[in-house]
């Protein structure tokens, strides 16, 4: 479900084989020329969401996916809060569409969990930037399941597999929009698998703000407009069991992310 109040949703669409970008209107899709991170403008086409097929709302260079962000997790964990923000790059070849059908891949028979999560979108490049400069490289906030082959994680008592347990074809859809002007502090992340709320928390729990994760990560790389950075998960995470499973990540102010799981 996308509501069309509120910010300026962008999304990224295919129709009649070719691919386009747009905002979200109570008509419909207003369609741009020029780029989504740079000059564009309407050209006065509208779409009806009906008329296409979504995509991912971008193409990321890369993904920065963080670990133990949120306060209340790690007390779950009874893990100490880092002085840094712990991440790992999960591949780009695991983004898929919203809506797609995620399948398990026959090479893998272990437990495969979801994350919902808040996602934030470059919109300049962005190097060294300080805390108090990096909203003005941020372009925008959506939602993400960063699905996970948890069995993967610590099978080799000698080496965390962060990489290949998230980096799984199809194991990283995100959208469906991106929205713009949004303070993500006000946020509250909700998963809901099979109908049924799991996850419920805060956007202001982070131990890191989204500001200063994107100052210290831009410290270690640079970061490119339409990379995608992550931000962690809190309680709730949880294995998707059923031979099929619908799971929904909701944040109110940018929309709902939905894709079936099948085992």
């Amino acid at each position: 479900m996308m509501s069309v109040t509120g910010p300026n949703k962008w999304l990224r669409f295919r129709h009649s084989g070719a691919t386009g970008f747009g905002t979200l209107t109570p008509g419909g899709i207003a369609v741009h020329d020029g780029e989504m991170f740079g000059r564009n403008a309407p050209n006065g086409k509208v779409l009806l969401l009906g008329e296409v097929e979504l995509l991912a709302p971008c193409a990321p260079s890369k993904i920065v996916a963080l670990w133990n962000n949120f306060h209340a997790l790690a007390v779950k964990l009874n893990q100490p809060e880092p002085a840094e923000p712990l991440y790992l790059l999960k591949a780009t070849t695991s983004i898929t569409t919203p809506g797609a059908v995620i399948r398990r891949p026959s090479s893998y028979d272990g437990k495969t969990t979801y994350e919902g999560e808040l996602g934030i979108v470059i919109g300049k490049t962005c190097s060294r930037v300080s805390k108090a400069e990096a909203d003005a490289f941020i372009f925008g906030y959506t939602c993400v399941n960063d699905i996970t082959a948890n069995d993967i994680l610590s099978r080799d008592p000698t080496f965390a597999q962060w990489a290949r347990a998230k980096g799984i074809d199809d194991y990283g859809p995100f959208g469906p929009v991106i929205a713009t002007g949004l303070d993500p502090a006000k946020l509250v992340v909700r998963t809901i698998l099979n109908g049924a709320e799991r996850q419920n928390y805060p956007i202001s729990d982070m131990i890191f703000s989204a500001q200063e994760l994107v100052s210290k990560i831009s410290h270690d790389m640079t970061l490119l407009p339409g990379d995608l950075i992550v931000v962690g998960t809190s309680v709730g995470v949880g294995v998707m069991k059923e031979p099929i499973n619908t799971v929904t990540v909701a944040i109110d102010g940018i929309g709902e992310l939905t894709n079936e799981f099948r085992l």
